[in-house]
This record gives structure tokens, C-alpha cells and sequence, in this order.
């Protein structure tokens, strides 16, 4: 084994160089953040790549660690013939510029994928050295620096107001590996320990120093820290939600620099003892310059490579964008001016597209309309008693009005004593202690489970559980919300829904939910514009607000005329039973349909979860049940095979079985001159779906990098920093398997979201021209645009400025 000479003390207190400190951020920047278990919302992992195009990101990503965003030559070719056929394939190509025929782009689907075209100092280690270890040096590296963070970051958890100084992320790390002796043991590795504690004590001297000795040079360091960064790509993640959860408040703090330190220091440690080891074509040394020196052309390659398979990706989304063209080109029927028997608005999410449906069908003179499922409301959520502040907002956007318990007494009636916390409770909040503590406490719980096996109840969450009849509160900067501040809660809604008329006597708003015991994910499952929460509290509120007389006075004088008779009724769609619950009484024949409904509902979605029954009563039964087993990994299907974003009045849409895959947005084009409410929806929901879809496709491309893996193997890092797969390794982002995949096939199809607006050309321009982001999505093909008209027609498409008929 070759050992190095120490750290010199002259490299150990250089400093970064101005370009070397750019290279350093944009190397963190195109992390993205994942958001914790208790407010769970979906992600793509991929949006600080945004600004250039998907092709050229999966590239980069791929060349760095291996991560893959395409699927699998074998999913092609069992598509092929059945719904991706040789027009669309021909299409595809030439939209792409490849001139390739159809028996080569199979053959191209056959090829070898290219190594990833960095490898690290530990990998060069790991694949072909003559230094041998039990355990691979990626794997410990991964694993000390997750449990570190593990601790690390549950302690600021705890005391979510403390603000770390600076550097200490790195200096914590330092502190513990330097006395952590097991290490040079287990990895058979004399004098490791003695190399960290020559570390530079400043995580950029200690940045300056490792690229000085090995030969990273400024134009490779960002990709070089990039590479890192997605070698513990679930705690970067973590890192990246505390950057975007600190710009949202206006404060400037970027951990991610110590945290690529901390990675790069392993690298470096490794380097000063092996620098001259045998390698593969020399020496460690000279392998690692070498991969520096063909990063680019590894790049290119792999871009090349992956050329054929973006070739396939678009003609399966094609196939599936020909089938929803012929869907829009059905004669649209006449629309109904008679006053609704019952109206209800719900979430735009995909799984209401089934309910809405099946409501519409039991009578002509029911409307259901789609909005984002905050419903417009800025609000936190604060229970009594403490400061603790839920968001029930998208993840874009920060709090602006604070809803809060007026009694903490009552409260306290309502939910009875507060739990004890015990000295097991905390042990088995720690990632170290918690196997060993189940081990020897398991038979302690034995009763425990068996009660949860054979009398399963509904586990409620104790933020999510309102304390029902008490006073709620809206305040903003610690005063009571105005009445003009109420007024425009209310107004922002009705007018994006152009509702200044036609109300029904019976105004349902939906909200939605889930049920699921034993799941870590389960806010996953829950409404993501209510930033994982269910959607209960928004509509409650909202109902209380839209039946008030003041607030009604104020919303005549925007042109908003309620009638006398109109009442607003809260209400909660579960998506894992399609139960609808009403918080008030209404009618009987609202009751029937709304039964109905979900009944219908239930039947259509029983043959994906593999249940036969088809009886009313006994197929809630054992969707009810399926929730309420702590043993069962599948719950519901949740957003799993979306692949459209329809804004559009519902009439547009009505006759059209979307088939659940469709999250549909209510929007009349006409009754928005300045274009403000369009604008608000491609900058605001169509960016939330796009995280979606994307978070769902590369769950399945990719799910050892972008997904959770395995559910079964779950346990909770901390209260909710979010998941190891087993008792260590990286912190999991994304998706388990069983969320996407039933154990046989894949229930998500990975296709980019096709966002379809019913709008005039140039508003869809102006919208794209004024809002930069919107432009990246739509010009470097994150998504698709495209435009229906107001008759039945082929959509057409909308790219980099030009229109095409062709999809």
C-alpha cells in the first residue's frame, strides 16, 4: 500500500480563487431539493437544469454518476407494434434530425451504454486497484457522511430557528471524523485518520488545497463537484430544500459548498495514499487525469449514445399525444345555460379527473370545475399551543397569511393530554440507535402489532387532526386578517374561474386526502398544492369566508353576485376509497350522487389494484381496508401515469374520458384580458404538475438514484428528514418502487407532460415571451405545449416561437 507525504501546511491555508468560488456554487446550483416526509411534495429532481435542454441534462447527469433518465432498450421494444407504431417512430426521427431507418434505431436500442465518464479517486479504488477491500470504498464514504448528516441535521431540526454559523456543517464533520478510529479498521487503512486531522480547518481552503494537489483545474470543477455532490445526491437534496426554504424568507444560506468539502475531502485523503497505487493503465494517479482530461468527449459520447433512445421517448409520447388529438376533435356538445343543480370544485389533480367524470354522468345539470388545490389560499396553518407553522401552500411559494386555533384550551379538550415522550421515543428517532433499541425491545410491542394486524383503525395525524368547532383565526404580520385581506382571498378564486354568475344553491369545494398506515411517504399521497396536507383546512376556510354576508358585500362591489341561497359546503375527497365527505348536511340527492359516483369511481380503479369484487358496499369495504392495513405497500396508485395538464373551461373536456392520466385546470381565455390568470397557471400549476411527471418518470427510469427503492426496507431518518433504504447508505429522494411498479409492470409510463391550453396563439406567446421560465420548460422540451381551439380540431404545437400542426 503507497502512501503519500502529509498535506503540506502551505496547500492546507489556500484560498479559492474568484473562478474556483463560481465553479464551487454552480456545482450545488443544479441540485435540487427534496422537501421533508411531514410536508412532502413532489420534486423533478432535474429543475436546476431547466435553462438548458433535457437532452443535454440527461447527458450530463448520466456522464457524472451514471444516473439515467431514459428507460431501457427491453420497455421499447415491448411497446413496439402496440402503441408506439412506425409512423410515430418516423415522426420522432425527424424531429430530432435523425436519419436513421427503422431496423437501426432497434439495433441502436441494442448497443452497450457507455461507462459513466468521471470516475472518482474512491471509484478507480472500488473497480480495479490491487487494494482490496470487504467494503467498497463508495459504499463506507457514502454511509459515515449520511450518518453524520443524520445527526447533524435532526439537531437543527429540532430548533428549527437556530441559524448555524458559518462553515459549521464542515467543521462538525471535521470534528467527527477525525476521532473516528473505526474506520482505518474497518477499511483496513493505516494512517487515514492522521490525513483528516491534516485537513485544512475552512472548507474552501480545504477545496483550494485538494484541487491543487489533484490536478482539478477550474474548468473541471464544477463538473468534478457536481459529480460528488450526486454521490450523496439525497442529503445535497436536503441541503438544497434548507437553501430554497431560506431564500422563500429572504435570507441568503447555501450549505451545499461544505457539503461538497466534506465529499471531496474523502477524495482527497484517499489520494494522499494511493496517488501512486497500481490502477487499470497505470498508476491511480495517472487514471484520474486521464478521466479529467476526457471528461468532455465521455460526454459526448454518452450524449450520442442516449441520441437513439430520445428518439424512441418521443415516439411513445407522440403515440399517446396522437390518441388525445383525436380525443379533442370530438364534436363538442351544446353547453347547458339553466342554473346547476350542484356545482363542486376540485383539486386539479389527476385522480379527481375519474370522480368528475362519474359525477357529470348522473345528470346533465351537475358542474364540476378544477383548481389548484389550495384553492388560492396563502396559509400556514398554526395549531394552539405552540409556534410550529405547517404550510398548506405549494412548495413555490412562501406563507402570507397564518391560520391559527383560537383556544388552546379547547384544544387541549378536544385532543387530551399530550403524549409522553420517552427516552425510547427520542432513542428511536436516532438513525444509530434505532435498530439496536428494536432489537432488544421488539417482544416489548409484539401486543402492539398483533392489535394493528387484526383490528386495523385509522391513525390520524395530530396536525392534520383539526380540533373540529373551534374558532379558526386568519392573521397576517400578526394582526387579524382585514376584511378587504378576506375579500381578496375570496376574489382571487372566483375571478380565475371567471364565476361571477350562475352560482348553484349547493357549492361543493373538495378538497382531497389520503389514508395509509405505516408510510413514511404518506404526504406524498396527500394534496401537493396543500404542500402534502390534506386540502381540508383550505376549504373549510374558504367555505367560512365565501358565506360570510361582509365578505359577500365586499365581493358584489368586484362583481361577484352571490345569491341569497347559494351556500358553499366544505368537503374531502379520499383518494384511496373515493369517499366524498360532506362537513355539512346537504341534500339526499346530493348524498346519492356523490355515492354514486365514488362507487363508479371504485369500479374503474379495482382493476389496477388487482380487486375483483365489484359490490358496492363490499368493494368500499375493502378499499377502506386497504388503507387501514399497516402492512400494505399499495395503498392507492396516487398520481402514478399522469401524462397531461388540460387548461380549459370543462366543457371543452366533458365528453372526454381522460382516463385518470389528466390534471385539468378551468380556464376561459375570454374573461381574462390582461392575461394575468394564464400567466398565474403556466408560472404557477403547470410548474407544480411538471415536478409531478417528472418526479414519476424518473422514479422509474432511475429508481436507485431518483427513487426511494424498496418501501418494505423504509426507516424514518430522524422525525421526518426522510428515509434510509435498510440502516444506512444515502438519504432516499423520490418515489419507492411499489409506488410506480405492482410487482410485475410498470403503472407509470416515464413521458414528458403535454400541457394543453385552450387559448389564442399570441396569448400564449406573450404568456412564454414575459415569463423566462416558462419559455425553458417549453423551449428545452421539459414539456409540451400545445394549443386546442374553442371548436374540435387537431391541437397544435407551440415551440422555440413557432407553431406546428404536427404534434
Amino acid at each position: 500500500m503507497s502512501h503519500a507525504n502529509a498535506i503540506d501546511s502551505s496547500d492546507a491555508k489556500q484560498t479559492l480563487s474568484p473562478a474556483q468560488l463560481k465553479a464551487v456554487r454552480e456545482a450545488g446550483q443544479v441540485i435540487a431539493p427534496n422537501w421533508p416526509l411531514d410536508r412532502s411534495i413532489a420534486v423533478n429532481p432535474l429543475w436546476e437544469y431547466r435553462d438548458r435542454p433535457i437532452r443535454d441534462a440527461a447527458a450530463q447527469v448520466a456522464t457524472l454518476r451514471g444516473f439515467q433518465a431514459l428507460m431501457p432498450a427491453d420497455w421499447f421494444l415491448d411497446r413496439w407494434q402496440k402503441d408506439i407504431h412506425p409512423e410515430h417512430l418516423r415522426r420522432a426521427a425527424a424531429e430530432y434530425g435523425v436519419a436513421t431507418s427503422e431496423a437501426g434505431l432497434i439495433r441502436a436500442l441494442k448497443t452497450d451504454c457507455p461507462a459513466p465518464g468521471l470516475t472518482l479517486v474512491s471509484d478507480i479504488l472500488d473497480q480495479g486497484s490491487q487494494v482490496s477491500f470487504d467494503v467498497p470504498w463508495q459504499e463506507e464514504i457514502v454511509h459515515q457522511i449520511s450518518q453524520f448528516c443524520a445527526r447533524y441535521f435532526q439537531s437543527l431540526d429540532e430548533d428549527p430557528e437556530a441559524v448555524p454559523e458559518a462553515d459549521n456543517l464542515y467543521r462538525e464533520w471535521l470534528a467527527n471524523v477525525r476521532e473516528d478510529r473505526g474506520l482505518s479498521i474497518v477499511m483496513d487503512e493505516p494512517g487515514l485518520i492522521e490525513r483528516f486531522r491534516q485537513l485544512p480547518e475552512n472548507s474552501d481552503q480545504l477545496i483550494a488545497a485538494a484541487c491543487a494537489d489533484m490536478g482539478i483545474g477550474e474548468q473541471r470543477l464544477k463538473a468534478v463537484g457536481t459529480a460528488l455532490l450526486l454521490s450523496v445526491n439525497g442529503w445535497a437534496a436536503w441541503v438544497a430544500y434548507r437553501r430554497w426554504q431560506a431564500r422563500l424568507a429572504g435570507m441568503d444560506i447555501d450549505e451545499m459548498p461544505q457539503l461538497l468539502a466534506i465529499r471531496l475531502a474523502w477524495e482527497w485523503v484517499l489520494w494522499q495514499g494511493h496517488a501512486q497505487s497500481p490502477a487499470p493503465g497505470g498508476t491511480l494517479a495517472q487514471r484520474w487525469r486521464a478521466t479529467l482530461d476526457q471528461l468532455l468527449l465521455n460526454m459526448e459520447n454518452i450524449r450520442e449514445w442516449q441520441t437513439p433512445f430520445w428518439v424512441w421517448q418521443r415516439a411513445a409520447e407522440l403515440a399517446y399525444q396522437d390518441a388525445l388529438s383525436r380525443e379533442f376533435q370530438r364534436p363538442v356538445p351544446a353547453i347547458s345555460e339553466k342554473r346547476p343543480s350542484l356545482q363542486a370544485v376540485f383539486c386539479i389533480d389527476v385522480r379527481s379527473e375519474r370522480i368528475r367524470r362519474a359525477l357529470e354522468v348522473l345528470n346533465p345539470d351537475i358542474q364540476t370545475l378544477g383548481f389548484a388545490g389550495f384553492f388560492g389560499l396563502p396559509l400556514a396553518y398554526q395549531p394552539a399551543g405552540g409556534d410550529y407553522q405547517q404550510p398548506q401552500l405549494p412548495g413555490l411559494l412562501a406563507p402570507q397569511v397564518t391560520l391559527s386555533e383560537q383556544s388552546a384550551e379547547a384544544v387541549s379538550r378536544k385532543r387530551g393530554p399530550a403524549k409522553h415522550i420517552t427516552v425510547v421515543d427520542e432513542a428511536l428517532k436516532s438513525p444509530a440507535s434505532s435498530f439496536s433499541l428494536i432489537e432488544g425491545t421488539g417482544l416489548l410491542y409484539a401486543g402492539k402489532l398483533v392489535k394493528e394486524t387484526l383490528f386495523p383503525g385509522t391513525k390520524k395525524h395530530p396536525v392534520r387532526s383539526l380540533s373540529h368547532g373551534e374558532a379558526l383565526a386568519l392573521h397576517q404580520n400578526g394582526q387579524p386578517l382585514s376584511l378587504e385581506g378576506r375579500v381578496a382571498l375570496c376574489s382571487g378564486l372566483l375571478g380565475a374561474l371567471n364565476w361571477s354568475r350562475r352560482f348553484a344553491r349547493t357549492v361543493l369545494l373538495v378538497g382531497h386526502g389520503s389514508v395509509s398506515r405505516n408510510n413514511p411517504h404518506a404526504a406524498g399521497l396527500d394534496c401537493g398544492a396543500c404542500c402534502g396536507q390534506s386540502g381540508e383546512l383550505n376549504v373549510r376556510i374558504l367555505c367560512d369566508l365565501l358565506n360570510d354576508p361582509e365578505v359577500r358585500q365586499g365581493l358584489a362591489g368586484k362583481g361577484f353576485n352571490i345569491p341569497d341561497d347559494t351556500r358553499f359546503v366544505a368537503a374531502l375527497h379520499n383518494t384511496t376509497t373515493d369517499e366524498i365527505q360532506c362537513f355539512e348536511r346537504v341534500d339526499a340527492r346530493i348524498s346519492a350522487w356523490l355515492e354514486s359516483a365514488a362507487h363508479r369511481t371504485r369500479l374503474e380503479r379495482a382493476g389496477s389494484l388487482g380487486i375483483e369484487e365489484r359490490r358496492p358496499g363490499a368493494l368500499k369495504k375493502q378499499l377502506e381496508k386497504r388503507g387501514q392495513d399497516w402492512s400494505q405497500v399499495r395503498p392507492e396508485w396516487g398520481l402514478a401515469n399522469n401524462a397531461a395538464f388540460v387548461v380549459a373551461p370543462r366543457w371543452r373536456t366533458r365528453h372526454l374520458n381522460l382516463q385518470g392520466r389528466s390534471f385539468l385546470h378551468d380556464y376561459d381565455w375570454q374573461a381574462d384580458p390582461d392575461l394575468s390568470v394564464l400567466t398565474t397557471i403556466l408560472t404557477a400549476p403547470m410548474v407544480v404538475t411538471h415536478w409531478i411527471n417528472m418526479q414519476y418518470n424518473l422514479s422509474v427510469t432511475d429508481n436507485e438514484h431518483w427513487g426511494s427503492g424498496n418501501k418494505v426496507l423504509h426507516n424514518v431518518v430522524g422525525q421526518h428528514l426522510g428515509v434510509f433504504e435498510g440502516n444506512g447508505g444515502d438519504l432516499r429522494i423520490g418515489l419507492p418502487r411499489q409506488s410506480v411498479h405492482d410487482g410485475q409492470h410498470w403503472l407509470h409510463q416515464p413521458q414528458r407532460l403535454s400541457v394543453y391550453v385552450a387559448a389564442p396563439r399570441e396569448a400564449i406567446e406573450q404568456v412564454s415571451r414575459e415569463n423566462a421560465v416558462v419559455r425553458m420548460l417549453i423551449d428545452n422540451e421539459w414539456l409540451f405545449l400545445l394549443r386546442i381551439g374553442e371548436k374540435a380540431g387537431v391541437p397544435e404545437r407551440y415551440f422555440k416561437g413557432e407553431w406546428t400542426g404536427d404534434c
